[in-house]
């Protein structure tokens, strides 16, 4: 299977949601790599990047996919109430980033940007 998203650095590495053939962590490519060189990467192999990090939102509403971002919004929490907030909100996540640049993902709700 071909992948279709690309980890940030700081989010879980394993982390069941994302245990599947579509996902890579930026980890397995290098943990040292800067946001311009996954943000290339991310353009060349046509991914969407899930990410905590606000230059990458910023980044995507002064450009045209690809790469496509998904932004993590839930604050700090414990990580067992982060996958059981993610794990309940992923399937609307997934379906509105085949429309959208840019999902933020709050812990109340998520919104699109075209």
């Amino acid at each position: 299977m071909q992948k279709v998203f690309l980890i940030d650095v700081n989010l879980p590495r394993f982390f069941s949601l994302w245990n599947s053939d579509e996902y890579i962590h930026q980890y397995e490519l290098g943990d040292e790599w800067s946001d311009t060189e996954i943000w290339k990467y991310a353009q060349s192999e046509n991914l969407t990047i899930i990410t905590k990090d606000s230059d990458f939102s910023s980044r995507i509403l002064l450009h045209n996919p690809p790469p496509k971002v998904i932004h993590i919004k839930l604050g700090n929490m414990k990580m067992k109430q982060f996958h059981d907030v993610l794990k309940n909100l992923w399937p609307q996540v997934i379906e509105l980033n085949g429309d959208f640049k840019l999902i933020n993902v709050f812990i109340d709700r998520i919104e699109g940007v075209k």
